[in-house]
This record gives C-alpha cells, sequence and structure tokens, in this order.
C-alpha cells in the first residue's frame, strides 16, 4: 500500500511534481543536486490518523506516525529513536544571564540526532526492496545509518572524509558496516556516493538529498510542540548547529505544522549556528557576495562547504522570524565544557555550538535576557574525545603521593580553613 498522506514531492525551484511512491531523489530539471525535493502533505488525513496524546509522554518519534512518509503496510526499523528528555537547564541559564532548556538528542541510540531519519531511511530502503543502502557522512550519519541497517537485516556501505574523527569511525565497523575512507573532503565524499547511488543502485540515505530524511528529521519539531504542551508556554526560541541545512529546516517543518493544525497557538523563532570556516548557509541567508565553498572547523558534524539543503535552511529561519550568526572554533569548546560543566550534558563540537550562538546573539541583542531559549545538543560528546581533551586542557597527571594533592589543593588544613 502507498502512503494516503503524503500528496506529492515537489521541486524547491521550479515546482515539478513526482510520484512520492518512486525512489527519486532530485529533480532531473536541474543540475547535478541541485533539484531538491520537498514532501507535501494532506494535513486533513494527518489530523485525523494522529491520535497521540498531546502534552503526554513520549516513547518515541513513532508516537507521530500519522505524519511520517511511511506506507501503512511497511515494516518500521526503530530502535525507539526519538523521545528525548527537553531539560531545565539553571546552571546554564545561569551562566549565560537568559532562560535555557536543553533538548538532549545524543542520547539517540547510537548516539546523535540523524536516528531519527536512519530510521525512516532503513524503513523505506527494505519496503522498496533494496538491500544495500549508503551515505556520505562526516561521521554521525555513518554510525547512524549503519546501526539502523544491522537492525534491518540490510548491507551498508558509507563514505566517509580521510579526516573524520576515528571514534566516529569506529562505531560502523562495529555495526558491521564496510566504511570507505575517501582522500579528499567531505564535499568530495558526498559527490562519489550519488555517483555510486546512480551507477549500482543502492539506496541512498543522505539527508541532503533523500527527501524522506528531512521528513524524519521533524519529529524532533513535533516533540518540542508537544513538549511545550506540556510546559504551557512555547520557547521563544530554539537554536541549531547548521551543517547541510536539513536538520533545521525539518525542525521548523515539524514545529510549523503543529501550529498549523492548531494544537499550539505560538512557534519559535529558529536560531541557525555555523562555525566561521563553514559558512555558506549563513552568508546566504544575510546576502553576502563572498559565499566560501571550503569547510575548515573542528566541529566535524558542520563541517560542509557546499550546503544542498540551503534553501530550506533559510527558508526556516525567514518563515520563523529567526536568523543565523558564526561562532569560531574557540567559542565551539568554550561552550562544549560550559554545557558539560553546568548540566552535565556531554555534547561533541556541534552539538555544544547552538549554546556558543545563543552567547553570540545575547552580546548582539538578537536574544533578549527576558525570553526563553532551547538548545539541541545533536551528538554525544564520545563520538569526538580528542576535542573534548582541546576544550578542557586535559588531565592532571601525579604521583601517587599526598604531597602531589596538597600541590594541587592545600594542605587539608588550609582547605578546612577556606572552607
Amino acid at each position: 500500500m502507498g502512503m494516503t498522506q503524503v500528496t506529492t514531492l515537489e521541486c524547491t525551484l521550479c515546482g515539478a511534481e513526482y510520484d512520492p511512491n518512486q525512489i527519486i531523489y532530485t529533480c532531473p530539471e536541474h543540475e547535478g543536486v541541485k533539484g531538491i525535493l520537498e514532501v507535501t502533505y494532506d494535513y486533513d488525513a494527518i489530523d485525523d490518523a494522529f491520535d497521540g496524546d498531546l502534552g503526554g509522554s513520549i516513547a518515541s518519534q513513532w508516537k507521530y506516525e500519522a505524519f511520517l512518509p511511511v506506507a501503512t503496510d511497511a515494516d518500521i526499523v526503530t530502535l525507539n529513536e526519538g523521545g528525548t528528555d527537553l531539560f531545565d537547564a539553571p546552571n546554564l541559564s545561569d551562566a549565560l544571564c537568559v532562560e535555557t532548556l536543553v533538548k538532549d538528542d545524543g542520547r539517540n541510540p547510537t548516539g546523535c540526532f540523524k536516528d531519527r531519519a536512519s530510521a525512516v531511511a532503513v524503513t523505506k530502503a527494505r519496503h522498496a526492496g533494496r538491500d544495500i543502502i549508503t551515505c556520505a557522512s562526516t561521521g554521525n550519519a555513518a554510525a547512524s545509518l549503519s546501526g539502523y541497517a544491522a537492525r534491518g537485516g540490510m548491507d551498508c556501505r558509507i563514505f566517509v572524509p580521510g579526516d573524520a574523527p576515528t571514534g566516529k569511525l569506529a562505531q560502523p565497523l562495529v555495526y558491521g558496516a564496510d566504511v570507505l575512507a575517501v582522500n579528499g573532503s567531505y564535499d568530495e565524499a558526498y559527490d562519489l556516493s550519488v555517483e555510486v547511488t546512480e551507477k549500482y543502485g543502492w539506496y541512498n540515505r543522505n539527508a541532503a538529498i533523500n527527501p524522506f530524511q528531512v521528513e524524519g528529521k521533524r519529529t524532533v519539531g513535533h516533540e518540542l510542540a508537544d513538549q511545550s504542551i506540556a510546559r504551557g508556554h512555547v520557547p521563544d526560541w530554539v537554536v541549531f548547529s547548521m551543517g547541510d541545512g536539513c536538520t533545521i529546516a525539518g525542525a521548523w517543518k515539524g514545529f510549523k505544522e503543529f501550529y498549523d493544525l492548531g494544537y499550539v497557538d505560538d512557534h519559535p523563532k529558529m536560531l541557525g549556528v555555523q562555525a566561521e570556516g563553514a559558512s555558506a548557509i549563513h552568508d546566504t541567508f544575510h546576502d553576502h557576495e563572498d559565499i566560501d565553498d571550503i569547510a575548515e572547523t573542528l566541529a566535524d558534524s558542520i563541517a560542509v562547504g557546499r550546503p544542498r539543503n540551503t534553501i530550506k535552511a533559510c527558508r526556516a529561519l525567514e518563515q520563523s522570524g529567526g536568523t543565523s550568526v558564526l561562532v569560531s572554533d574557540d567559542e565551539i569548546l568554550d561552550a562544549e565544557k560550559l554545557l558539560g560543566s553546568t548540566e552535565g550534558i556531554y555534547s561533541e563540537p556541534a552539538g555544544a555550538t547552538p549554546v556558543a550562538g545563543v552567547q553570540t546573539a545575547l552580546d548582539r541583542g538578537i536574544i533578549e535576557q527576558d525570553e526563553t531559549v532551547v538548545v539541541v545538543s545533536t551528538g554525544f560528546g564520545l563520538k569526538d574525545t580528542k576535542s573534548a581533551e582541546r576544550a578542557t586542557g586535559g588531565v592532571d597527571r601525579i604521583d601517587p603521593e599526598i604531597t602531589e594533592v596538597e600541590g594541587l589543593y592545600g594542605t587539608a588544613e588550609e582547605a578546612a580553613a577556606d572552607d
């Protein structure tokens, strides 16, 4: 059976429409992968089918199955992704001088936000009869897809840039994937994955071109809206880091759907944060003349020189009344340590980038101190321990002598006097 709630796939450039029940990645009327497709829905049908308890518990993202582009007879592949907590963050709020909450998506099954999309990808690939699935990744999507491919009994073949963190490459290997480290950038790995898809017919999970991947990511918007109902108010801002642009685009689409359907009475402004060394979406949104396609940042998950979902990301910023800011790598490392030391949440650099963005936005008067902010951490810190060591300075090594401790903290008598 087909997807009765999905009406069509629409090109974001020319408006051409395509059958959503076929495997198609981009509009063939445009060169390369420029013709990004948008999934459109029959929201009356979704509203009729959705029976979730709004403001109630969220066991997984499949609470919102009525919104997801999967066939009614599809065998869902899931590891119970989604349903991540929205934490009060009083210590972080004090440090930033603005009320801040944290949506910690690093708690997903493989440790990253991208599990929301991978569950949809593997479900659709298996329903389509494909037994090999692929993607290009700086690490997180590789690990995520590999885990879900293993769960779904599929072969997985991953293309990563040669400088991807070793911790992220070990994870897909454990999941049984073939990991091909390309001697080049993420963009070169991405181009190769697209070429391979065309030549071999493997199912491609790349979120920037597979139109259904953004749809899985939008469940974080549904959850934030749902959690806002439980809390009794909608936050003023929701903050994401941006790489390819599909994460913030999906989150906005999901929240806006709940607003348009009348489930919530307001919506947040979206703040997109990019690293100074990978700023293409920010530069496009602010109409900068020189847009550099080089990606140089330690936050590898957002190190994208040629974002494929720039149109959707900029649309999310504009429609929500939001904006974007840039932060330095040093600010990202400081934010990683700040998030961990204030709230006990260990994020990889890209996951902590929103915290750095809030600091910048406050300094520039974009965010006001009487507003409420949600930062979304998209990846667990153990995926990139080298950056954590840079952020903290590493461990203090001492000999097994009490005098060594006294050298750091003073004598017990001195410590008692200080108390």
